[in-house]
């Protein structure tokens, strides 16, 4: 099982560069989406039902925001959007999709940098998604939960982390949050269980020379349950096109869909 995840900076924005292109080449079972910034009726066909693929959403209420998605080659048994809170569910932040035993979820934590009111929302997030990650542990589902985190966990995953410790991302309650989740909860960060490499960053900013000079931020995730999480065979960040400011973080599973 090959599970991709990116953030798209703009479903539309994506397509343009060539990500509809590229995908069906990828052999993945299922891609996971972020930061749509579109709605559903925006969309093309190519966009909603990209070749063999079968496509669900969950956008945000306001236009040109926000917005995850979820690409599979096998229909799930069902799909949840949201998390059952408004605030955070106006923004298209969260897409479930059942396969069985086995539940892969598109999620897109806010951003803080903006300013100190989106950082109070994130906060908000990180408050009400701890307990609903407590359930999904406590459910004996497996569970991938896929999808730009806006947070950096250690020094190792973003390279100016000494001048970013007092910036939204690299925040120590963030870090703390996250280490929670993985340490407390028992969720793995799968790329890290395979990959201990440092300059491995999937978000740069389009600021200065980020790109050329991989002065990025790890801050998109496949984040699973163990058991799931120790069929991960091959983990890849691919940066060979893109199609984004983010980049595709790759992971093979030992694990029949």
């Amino acid at each position: 099982m090959r599970i991709i995840t990116l953030n798209l900076n703009g479903v539309r924005s994506a397509s343009n560069k060539g990500f509809f292109h590229w995908l069906p080449k990828q052999g993945a079972d299922i891609v996971c989406v972020q930061e749509l910034k579109a709605q559903t009726t925006d969309l093309t066909s190519d966009m909603l039902t990209p070749n063999n693929y079968h496509g669900y959403f969950h956008c945000a209420e306001r236009k040109g925001y926000s917005g995850v998605g979820i690409f599979c080659l096998r229909k799930p048994n069902k799909t949840i959007e949201g998390v059952g809170i408004t605030e955070i569910d106006t923004e298209g932040r969260y897409l479930r999709a059942d396969f069985d035993h086995l539940s892969i979820i598109s999620v897109y934590l806010p951003s803080g940098s903006s300013g100190e009111h989106r950082q109070t929302a994130k906060f908000f997030f990180l408050k009400h998604f701890f307990p609903l990650l407590k359930k999904l542990i406590a459910s004996g589902r497996e569970v991938i939960l896929c999808g730009d985190w806006n947070i950096a966990h250690k020094e190792i995953d973003l390279k100016n982390w000494r001048s970013n410790q007092k910036n939204s991302g690299f925040l120590p309650e963030e870090r703390a949050w996250l280490t929670e989740i993985l340490n407390k909860l028992g969720f793995v960060d799968v790329f890290r269980q395979i990959n201990q490499e440092p300059n491995q960053y999937t978000w740069w900013s389009n600021r200065g020379q980020a790109w050329a000079k991989n002065v990025g931020w790890r801050i998109d995730y496949q984040i699973a349950t163990p058991k799931i999480a120790s069929k991960a065979t091959e983990v890849s960040i691919y940066k060979t096109e893109r199609f984004s400011d983010h980049s595709p973080l790759i992971i093979d599973y030992d694990y029949n869909l």
